[in-house]
């Protein structure tokens, strides 16, 4: 997710971030954050170019993708189904002690992961209300 950020800050004026700059930028190891923007380049959710002027950036219409496409990019949609003690058995009819509550605040996470865009974190960013490091 900070990967995203720093990219969609970074590129706002149309520029390209490299992997080096990208890691050290949001302090994570270069070759994990390789792996992980390869992955989602490979689904959209930023777009990379090859080659001495490369690099990764994100544009208008990625930028209107909501969060929630970045964690299910990542993790897959547990965060959203998934039960809060890991239990596979764990259901509506075979709930777990947690699922009630956990239930009622996973589904507020997803709404707000669905409801805020790239672009709306970005904002933020650009106008230094939130930071990504110290």
């Amino acid at each position: 997710m900070r990967s995203v950020f720093f990219i969609a800050h970074r590129t706002a004026s149309g520029s390209r971030v490299g992997i080096k700059e990208i890691a050290s930028g949001i302090e994570s190891p270069e070759h994990f954050l390789a792996k992980i923007l390869q992955d989602l380049s490979r689904k959209g959710i930023v777009q990379s170019v090859k080659g001495p002027n490369g690099g990764f950036y994100m544009d208008a219409s990625t930028l209107k993708r909501p969060l929630s496409d970045v964690v299910e990019a990542i993790d897959g949609n547990s965060l959203f189904t998934g039960c809060g003690l890991g239990l596979e058995y764990c259901s509506e009819s075979n709930p777990c002690p947690l699922h009630h509550e956990f239930k009622a605040i996973r589904n507020k996470i997803q709404q707000m992961l669905q409801e805020t865009s790239i672009a709306d974190f970005n904002d933020d960013l650009n106008l230094g209300i939130t930071k990504l490091k110290k």
